[in-house]
């Protein structure tokens, strides 16, 4: 086992997402590169993370994301350096939680054999697909003009994710400009829908995984008063057909599925996303402590 800062070991999780990925699986390259570069590296609370190899090929991860989250990727030809990891990440006394798909049942036994449990109560996510042959044409409503970013954009693109998201949003300009320089991020694959006035009102960032040709869309958003033209929806076909053209073979979305947001999942499935399978939140509460 290796433990190594995630900014270190993020190629070397990447390419073990990669190598394992299929439609039951959850990690993909461009969602750890999202995770670990959305922001500052001092304003993330990240640990490291912990490999394990096999015969000279890394075989599983975990990553300390936060204090009390791990995420985890493991080769189902080797449960044992599985359990040695999760022995690693959970050896402390506190609270711990974590995500898998319902698919990945070789993560949820190992997970529950560790006293790990389901908690139904937590929102859920439905990962959802398009063969990207299917894929539909775009076009910009009038007074709009969808195009790419360039690199000397990383203030006004992230000014268009806080502007979507929350303006407490940890996406400022220096992180945009450090997430740029991580890879798979690609300049001609992030689009945005610009206003008659120049602003960024709506973007789609698309992660290509040239080993796969799974083109992941996260994250989408379109600011509060823009909203009602389908600009989210008309900004990700057009960055997917990007993808497309330089050898995407699949889309991936993967919004929330409980009854709480469902507006997302519809604006994708009346893309011709179909859905596949859903995300379990799984935890393990805090021992107690011995006086």
């Amino acid at each position: 086992m290796e433990v190594v800062p995630v900014a270190e070991g993020l190629p070397r999780m990447q390419a073990l997402a990669s190598r394992l990925w299929s439609p039951a699986a959850r990690q993909h390259p461009g969602q750890l590169a999202w995770s670990v570069a959305y922001a500052l590296p001092e304003e993330l609370d990240h640990g490291p993370v912990a490999i394990a190899s096999s015969a000279g090929d890394d075989v599983a991860w975990v990553w300390q994301e936060g204090p009390d989250w791990i995420e985890l990727c493991l080769d189902p030809a080797h449960p044992a350096a599985g359990e040695d990891l999760l022995g690693w990440a959970v050896a402390g006394d506190g609270a711990l939680a974590t995500m898998v798909l319902e698919t990945e049942r070789h993560l949820l036994d190992l997970l529950t054999g560790s006293g790990f449990v389901v908690d139904e109560a937590a929102p859920w996510f439905t990962h959802h697909h398009l063969d990207l042959v299917d894929l539909r044409t775009s076009q910009a409503p009038s007074g709009y003009l969808l195009r790419p970013v360039t690199g000397a954009e990383a203030e006004a693109r992230a000014a268009c994710h806080r502007d979507s998201w929350s303006a407490t949003s940890k996406v400022s300009g220096p992180a945009y400009a450090r997430l740029m320089e991580t890879a798979p991020y690609r300049h001609a694959l992030d689009w945005v829908a610009v206003d008659a006035d120049g602003r960024m009102v709506a973007s789609a960032l698309v992660w290509l995984d040239d080993s796969t040709g799974v083109a992941l869309v996260e994250p989408v958003g379109c600011v509060p008063e823009h909203r009602g033209h389908g600009l989210a929806g008309v900004t990700s076909l057009a960055a997917l057909a990007a993808a497309a053209a330089v050898g995407a073979t699949t889309g991936l979305v993967c919004p929330r599925g409980d009854d709480d947001y469902p507006a997302p999942g519809r604006v994708y499935r009346g893309l011709g996303f179909e859905p596949g399978p859903r995300t379990l939140t799984l935890r393990r509460e805090a021992r107690p402590t011995l006086a």
